[in-house]
């Protein structure tokens, strides 16, 4: 019995790598898959692992519909095993109705991996609709780690390296990134503590490095 699955893990815990294991290992023996993803950091239609790995992707947009674009491949003699959705935060609640249908109506295998709360510590909706839904919710080993060593927990958006609670919920950007623009818009993990204090860690680095400031922790 095909069944809907969510991987779900803060950023930094491979989440991006594990989905492109299961597509790997699926096609390895002998099964045919989609891939998709949204607003992926390489860029459009393009599902990619902080490792350097990456595959071509269906780009997900808010106005696709998993349902309609199944039954049309299948009606033009298509073959569908699974799929692989990667940043499924960004998916609609309809989008993962639209995933659960696909299972339980067609038996297609879904592996649905994403985050769960946002910069402001909120769930996606996107998210909070597949724990609603999904047959399992796996959350992944591989711990991410704030820059004090502690488990991390908590996504926080950064500019120019402070920490922000407001704007717009769906910004991309990378860290990594040399070429990002002004002021620079990144994302980093925290643990709840340093999260609640927007201690990030180049606030961080700055405290210590000031006379003026007492010890943090």
């Amino acid at each position: 019995m095909a069944q809907l699955g969510f991987y779900s893990g803060t950023m930094d815990c491979g989440k991006s790598t594990l989905a492109l294991q299961m597509d790997h290992n699926h096609r390895a023996r002998g099964r045919v898959g989609r891939v998709f993803t949204s607003h992926d950091r390489a860029g459009t239609a393009t599902l990619s692992s902080r490792l350097g790995l990456a595959v071509e992707a269906i780009e997900v947009s808010d106005e696709f519909n998993f349902w309609q674009y199944t039954v049309d491949e299948l009606t033009q003699g298509g073959r569908i095993d699974y799929f692989v959705c990667d940043e499924a935060q960004f998916y609609t609640v309809d989008q993962i109705d639209q995933l659960a249908k696909v299972t339980d109506e067609l038996s297609i295998d879904v592996f649905a991996f994403g985050i769960l709360t946002d910069f402001r510590t909120q769930l996606f909706p996107g998210s909070l609709r597949l724990v609603e839904l999904a047959d399992r919710v796996h959350t992944l080993q591989v711990e991410a780690l704030c820059w004090c060593g502690e488990r991390a927990t908590h996504n926080a958006r950064t500019e120019d390296g402070i920490m922000v609670t407001e704007g717009e919920v769906i910004v991309v950007g990378d860290v990594d990134d040399p070429e990002r623009p002004v002021p620079q818009v990144g994302y980093e993990v925290l643990c709840r503590r340093h999260h609640r204090r927007r201690m990030t860690a180049e606030t961080a680095k700055a405290a210590a490095m000031s006379p003026d400031v007492l010890p943090f922790d």
